[in-house]
């Protein structure tokens, strides 16, 4: 009995496993909003990781977060390396490119609590009187993320955060 019972979990773990090894090679998520304010406005709070970094949602999950700037202040070359808690992790961001008023593309290189790799680009297009801004991350789905995946809604997660950061940037672009 024990060994019928341990070959259907083991018949089940494996799966599992193979399902999950069938799951897409990479992932992408995008939230978007529109700001009753000028692309050139925004633009500055993406491009300069300083600026970045007061309405980033991972930068106010821990506040006591380790941070270091270095490379120029904003635009190609800006780099954030950083180390926080479980919620934050360990990794860098940094600017790749930039064409003011309406793009920002950023390398974010993460190694705790899983080693990742994706591009992250922000698009400013003209919205009526404001601005339509767009956020979105796109990188490979390694064998742990795929089987995680079975399990929690990455979009949902790590939208919720891209949508609390919006927001975020909303509020400080629209103040007065």
């Amino acid at each position: 009995m024990l060994k019928t019972v341990l070959l259907i979990v083991a018949a089940a773990i494996a799966l599992l496993l193979i399902y999950a090894s069938t799951r897409p090679d990479t992932f992408a998520v995008e939230r978007s909003t529109t700001i009753a304010a000028p692309a050139a406005k925004l633009f500055p709070l993406i491009n300069d990781l300083r600026q970045f970094n007061t309405w980033n949602p991972y930068a106010r999950k821990d506040p006591a977060m380790k941070a270091a700037y270095s490379g120029p202040a904003s635009g190609p070359g800006a780099v954030f390396d950083f180390q926080g808690n479980k919620d934050v992790g360990k990794g860098r961001i940094s600017v790749t490119g930039a064409t003011e008023p309406s793009l920002v593309t950023m390398q974010l290189d993460m190694w705790e609590p899983f080693e990742g790799h994706n591009e992250v680009r922000f698009t400013l297009v003209p919205d009526g009187a404001g601005t339509r801004v767009t956020w979105a991350m796109q990188g490979p789905s390694a064998f742990i993320t795929k089987l995680m995946g079975l399990f929690f809604n990455m979009d949902q997660m790590i939208g919720k955060d891209f949508e609390a950061g919006l927001a975020h940037l909303k509020a400080l672009a629209e103040k007065p």
